[in-house]
């Protein structure tokens, strides 16, 4: 089996201005953030960003790196609404498509499975299908007649996921109590990087956890990031919990000096950062 190995760096040099890029994970939780912040550390700009969006949302939007973006929220799960993406929205420097969270998943789904597009409830009769005018029904051909929304499939040119553990080939297992859909992300993408806290061996994957843990295959992955702490400040239970003291950090503090402190060099220089501003 090829080694797939790489760096947060060296994935992010992969990645182009102008792609849309999904981003696993959910609101404050296993977010792929060494792999964000590799990319903020690049020049990649005019981004279409596809995510259950959390502080990756906020940093990239804060940074100027969003083009548009598609979620069905932005939240830091423990503060509700993530402070930097809503000055980011507010000032107009990106465009948005919202929608359901139910819409969204089936959107991934279509694209994981090469669909132009999947039939979901979620939607109708909301001001979803309002905000969103580009949405189409679709009815159904069989005797119930039911109209439903055509999700489209959310492909993407690229996806970033963070689990607890990997192999070097890519197979990726989760160990906490949700796997927030990063093997779709992964099916729906051209290229998908996984990071991880620990790589492996292949066997130590089938004895680490049960069969269902074993959720990415090795097929759906381009790269593999060993990335100790590299959900920081998210969660990657059960490793460890949401940082809340350093995410109270992020949200105060004013983007500019955010960046200047905690941003400005490598992913080592972060962590020293990280250790002496917590």
């Amino acid at each position: 089996m090829r080694d797939k190995t790489t760096t947060a760096d060296e994935v992010a040099a992969r990645l182009r201005s102008g792609m849309t890029l999904g981003i696993g994970g959910w609101g404050s939780r296993r977010k792929p953030m060494a792999l964000v912040r590799a990319v903020l550390r690049s020049e990649i700009t005019d981004l279409t960003v596809v995510s259950y969006s959390g502080p990756d949302v906020g940093m990239l939007a804060a940074a100027g790196r969003i083009r548009k973006l598609v979620t069905p929220f932005v939240t830091l799960d423990s503060i509700p609404l993530e402070p930097h993406y809503r000055a980011a929205r507010e000032r107009g420097a990106f465009a948005q498509a919202e929608i359901d969270e139910a819409m969204f998943l089936w959107g991934l789904r279509a694209a994981a499975h090469r669909l132009p597009f999947l039939p979901v409830r979620a939607g109708l009769g909301s001001d979803v299908m309002r905000i969103n005018p580009g949405l189409r029904t679709v009815t159904s051909p069989y005797a119930d007649g039911e109209t439903f929304v055509a999700m489209p499939a959310l492909r993407l040119d690229a996806a970033l996921v963070h689990v607890n553990r990997a192999d070097r080939s890519g197979n990726g297992q989760y160990l906490g109590p949700d796997p927030y859909f990063d093997d779709l992300f992964c099916a729906a993408a051209d290229t998908a990087y996984v990071s991880c806290e620990r790589i492996v061996d292949t066997a130590e994957l089938a004895t680490g956890g049960p069969p269902q843990t074993l959720l990415i295959k090795r097929h759906t992955v381009t790269g593999v990031v060993e990335a100790p702490h590299g959900a920081h400040f998210t969660s990657c239970a059960p490793d460890y919990g949401r940082d809340e003291s350093f995410q109270r950090t992020y949200a105060g503090t004013p983007w500019p000096d955010f960046a200047a402190r905690f941003l400005a060099g490598d992913e080592r220089a972060y962590r020293s950062a990280v250790g002496e501003g917590t």
